[in-house]
């Protein structure tokens, strides 16, 4: 995942709502949500569900100003990508939109799986309350019944009308829905390459599917006939809204994201604009240490007096002269390897070497051949080197760990460019979100109960049939846990 999508990501109060859910979808209209704004209530209403999920957070929340305004304007960026998401036509797309409207399917039968059942088992898996006797009905409605449109569906099938056959059968909404899961996979992995998939996956996502699809058509039922409380209803539409924005939001961001990446000629035109970043001053200094080890000075001694790695100093502390020994070819870094690996016992590269690292003058010791753990042909080697160090500690981080002086400049170019790209996203979407609202209180016995809850779920996990293939959002999210 890029960091521009990681910085879209509210881990906070928004996923607070919406993290964990195994997406799914299936309903007409997905993807034409609207993105451009969060209300008052919108905000009220995350809030509430966030006060009987995660009480602590929301006390957070309410007390620390720079965190509230904080999580109001990541939000206000992860709905402003999704709107261009809307606008560069991304919503439109048949697996994408699939995705959306899966996203919609997961949300509302879950939501009414916890509502309805909430309080007849602790810790039940999800749709565990749904019968076998159910899901054979709801296949059955479509294979089992010479008379029910399934019988028809595949009289239409022999008779070559694909395209009606499809729209007439829950096997056929399943196959189209399983696809898109295997398609979006295949578009999120670096290779193209599909997924591979069991009997055994297809079957448990079959009967997960159903599961769904009987909740999801229950719960849109009763909303439809106002047996609902509004607040629920309306809360689970803005987690459809704010999941379905983070799908988006992680699709414009790949689409985006190949403009900010910093070229080698980007990093070398910004380490000449900044003279303290150049490293030609330690480059001399190591070539003046190659050319005294070339006179004859003790090698040890000079690694010992001028070397900046860290690695010279066994855990007592003690001066090693630059001795690395016993290395394994494949072990080092590749410029460091090759000119160790060129040498004979005895001899010093004639050359100072370059790494990401910094300037390397090097000796080698020893040479011998040897296997590999594979049992293949390798070579294993004592070297002496002494490293003038490039790296480099980010001034606003100084607790940070010295890296590369490229690797930090091509940070800095890319974290620089996101920012600018965001600030312009947000800026030409037009996105408005509610600043005034307000914050239910919650006390320290909600926060103790929540905590207890959570030890309780962590003690007993659930154990669920395996989930579904991967869908695209899903890989935003891997680690997160299933939402009660």
């Amino acid at each position: 995942m890029s960091n521009l999508v990681k910085g879209l990501i509210l881990v906070g109060i928004v996923l607070a709502i919406g993290a964990g859910l195994v997406v799914w979808k299936k309903k007409a209209g997905g993807g034409d949500e609207n993105y451009s704004s969060i209300s008052k209530r919108e905000i009220e209403l995350l809030l509430a569900d966030v006060a009987t999920r995660n009480p602590a957070g929301l006390k957070r929340f309410a007390q620390d100003p720079d965190m509230k305004q904080k999580q109001l304007e990541s939000l206000k960026q992860l709905m402003a990508f999704a709107v261009e998401a809307q606008k560069a036509g991304l919503a439109s797309d048949p697996n994408n939109r699939e995705e959306l409207q899966n996203i919609r399917a997961q949300i509302e039968a879950s939501e009414y799986d916890q509502k309805i059942n909430a309080q007849k088992g602790a810790n039940m898996p999800q749709f565990s309350f749904i019968t076998e006797d159910q899901v054979n009905q709801f296949w059955g409605e479509d294979q089992n019944s010479k008379s029910g449109p399934g019988y028809f569906a595949a009289f239409l099938d022999k008779i070559g009308l694909e395209g009606t056959a499809e729209s007439r059968t829950h096997e056929a909404e399943f196959d189209k829905f399983f696809n898109s899961l295997i398609e979006l996979r295949k578009a999120n992995d670096p290779e193209g390459k599909a997924p591979e998939v069991t009997d055994d996956d297809r079957k448990r996502t079959h009967d997960a599917f159903a599961k769904i699809k009987i909740y999801q058509k229950e719960y849109e039922d009763k909303a439809k006939a106002g047996q609902l409380d509004k607040d629920f209803v309306d809360t689970v539409n803005l987690q459809i809204k704010l999941q379905q924005a983070q799908f988006l939001a992680g699709l414009y961001s790949k689409n985006v994201g190949e403009k900010i990446k910093a070229t080698d000629k980007d990093i070398a035109d910004y380490i000449s604009q900044h003279p303290e970043l150049d490293p030609k001053d330690k480059k001399a200094k190591a070539e003046e240490i190659l050319q005294r080890a070339k006179n004859g000075e003790d090698f040890a001694t000079l690694a010992n007096e001028n070397t900046e790695d860290p690695g010279n100093k066994n855990p007592k502390g003690e001066p090693q002269g630059g001795l690395y020994a016993n290395v394994q070819k494949g072990q080092m870094v590749k410029p460091f390897e090759d000119a160790a690996l060129s040498l004979q016992p005895g001899q010093i590269f004639p050359n100072v070497v370059e790494s990401d690292f910094g300037y390397h003058i090097i000796k080698l010791e020893k040479k011998t051949d040897t296997t590999d753990p594979k049992g293949q042909p390798s070579v294993t080697y004592d070297v002496r080197h002494i490293l003038i160090a490039t790296t480099y500690t980010d001034p606003n981080n100084p607790m940070g760990r010295p890296i590369p002086v490229k690797e930090y400049v091509r940070q800095k170019i890319e974290s620089d460019r996101e920012k600018q790209m965001i600030d312009d996203v947000v800026a030409k979407s037009g996105v408005t979100v509610a600043q005034d609202f307000d914050i239910p209180q919650v006390t320290d016995q909600q926060i103790q109960e929540a905590m207890k809850q959570q030890q309780q779920q962590m003690a007993n996990p659930d154990d669920e049939d395996g989930p579904p293939p991967p869908s695209a959002a899903d890989d935003k999210k891997k680690d997160a846990k299933k939402t009660k």
